[in-house]
């Protein structure tokens, strides 16, 4: 396991790459409505990155499978939990939901960040299951500080998801992240406290709750990327990139710019 301390000034340059995903993810709430295709939704967002300086880091990843990613962005709807290719033929309608993750590279350093949009009107139910699962990133964060532990991460989002009754995806997980897109340490959304890799300031690493309403088995599409609930029971995802420091951890995304859209 190869783990990558940061300094102040490789933070910065990260906290810009991070901004820069934060701020696409604002444009696309501005195009998130019914009748608008996943595949429109990729190129405003593609402009827009390449627009600020930034180059989609998720073009081209390739899967174990050794097939490229086509898009600049995920485009997860309902029961997809990630990796949701964008395409012309899948249309958002009122009552969606709509998980889109994105990553730049700015300047030699990765941003990575994901949050889940409604679609219209949305159901209380599948509000609720936003809310919890953006709510259970904050208290993995709160418990992301030097000398805690990889599992202490995870216990606070998995029992925290699991009390509403919820599904915690085990095959997925969130990351280290900095010259590379995915580094050392994998962060899984379950665990107990004390357990894992020990957290040490400097560390950098994408927080990643992925929730199902409710089995957490999931399953591969045949486009070998998609990845859904085998219950086809909807799914939320939220992601922060955060550096770990001696106190309170430093949160490099933002989700202001996406959260003052919402409320207007």
């Amino acid at each position: 396991m190869n783990i990558f301390l940061k300094t102040d000034d490789e933070i910065e340059l990260m906290r810009q790459a991070n901004l820069l995903v934060s701020r696409t993810l604002g444009e696309l709430a501005k195009h998130i409505r019914p009748g608008v295709s996943t595949l429109q939704l990729d190129k405003v967002a593609d402009e827009f990155i390449r627009d600020n300086g930034g180059v989609p880091t998720f073009k081209g990843f390739p899967n174990p499978f050794g097939a490229p990613f086509p898009a600049s962005i995920c485009t997860s709807v309902n029961e997809v939990v990630v990796h949701g290719i964008p395409d012309a033929a899948t249309v958002l309608k009122d009552g969606d939901i709509i998980s889109v993750d994105c990553g730049v590279l700015l300047d030699g350093f990765n941003g990575d960040s994901c949050y889940t949009f409604c679609v219209g009107e949305v159901s209380p139910e599948i509000r609720q299951l936003l809310r919890v699962t953006k709510e259970s990133l904050y208290k993995g964060i709160e418990c992301a500080m030097a000398g805690r532990h990889v599992g202490d991460i995870g216990e606070a989002i998995q029992d925290y998801c699991q009390s509403y009754g919820y599904g915690v995806v085990r095959e997925l997980t969130g990351h280290g992240i900095g010259r590379e897109m995915h580094e050392d340490p994998k962060v899984p959304n379950y665990g107990r406290r004390g357990r894992g890799v020990l957290l040490k300031a400097g560390m950098c690493i994408a927080i990643e709750p992925m929730i199902t309403m409710g089995d957490k088995s999931i399953g591969l599409l045949p486009d070998r990327w998609s990845i859904r609930t085998i219950d086809c029971k909807p799914a939320a995802h939220f992601e922060h990139t955060i550096a770990i420091r001696n106190g309170v951890a430093d949160i490099l995304s933002s989700f202001e710019e996406i959260e003052s859209f919402e409320g207007k």
